[in-house]
């Protein structure tokens, strides 16, 4: 890939997903899937990968899957103890987030990869409520690979069900709202044999200059 997206090679299709608390938009076919293939084997190829480690419980455990953050030079993120120095942005990644700007009408300044190999890889309940992501941060989430079920639970409001999403090849998740401040996320594991998934999603990064 070259760098540049065209307006044909994405569709405006969404849906509004029905929850309290906050907003959930989602394009199930936003990425044309040439060009998500395309963009799944250069972040595979290209992206800096690594496993964290992170503070759970007192102890330093790795993360089960692989990241990278990639942002504006000065947009550092701190999560569970662990702190992201943002790595220059490939030429595709400030491409689609140029893209993902003119979709949502957000500004966006970074973004975190991940990388899950199969089923055995995934992220557990969290919400992405950092401080320098502000009061009422939107999260753009670009799924890649093969299909994976989200889910989000209500924080406080222990009766409602579980939302369940799953996320196809190629797709856009917008969160909004107040959703970071009620819901946790999560991208369950599964012992099911499960092919890779890369995740990418676009942040707005407060600095203290701001």
């Amino acid at each position: 890939m070259n760098g540049q997206y065209q307006t044909s090679l994405f569709t405006t299709e969404s849906e509004s997903l029905p929850i309290t608390n906050g907003s959930l938009q989602y394009y199930p076919g936003w990425l044309a899937e040439d060009k998500a293939n395309q963009l799944f084997s250069l972040c595979k190829e290209q992206v800096d990968w690594q496993q964290s480690v992170i503070q759970l419980y007192g102890k330093s455990v790795r993360i089960p899957r692989l990241n990278a953050w990639y942002g504006d030079a000065d947009c550092p993120y701190r999560y569970s103890g662990h702190s992201f120095s943002p790595k220059p942005w490939l030429p595709e990644l400030l491409a689609l987030k140029e893209r993902v700007v003119a979709q949502t009408g957000i500004q966006f300044n970074s973004v975190l990869v991940n990388y899950y190999r199969n089923g055995y890889d995934g992220v557990a309940w969290h919400s992405d409520d950092e401080p320098e992501l502000g009061r009422n941060p939107v999260v753009a989430s670009i799924s890649l690979g093969v299909e994976r079920e989200f889910q989000l639970r209500h924080r406080y409001q222990k009766d409602l069900a579980v939302t369940k999403l799953q996320l196809a090849h190629g797709s856009l998740l917008v969160m909004g709202g107040e959703l970071q401040h009620y819901w946790h996320h999560q991208l369950p594991k599964s012992r099911r044999q499960l092919g890779e998934r890369i995740n990418l999603t676009y942040r707005y990064i407060h600095t203290n200059s701001e």
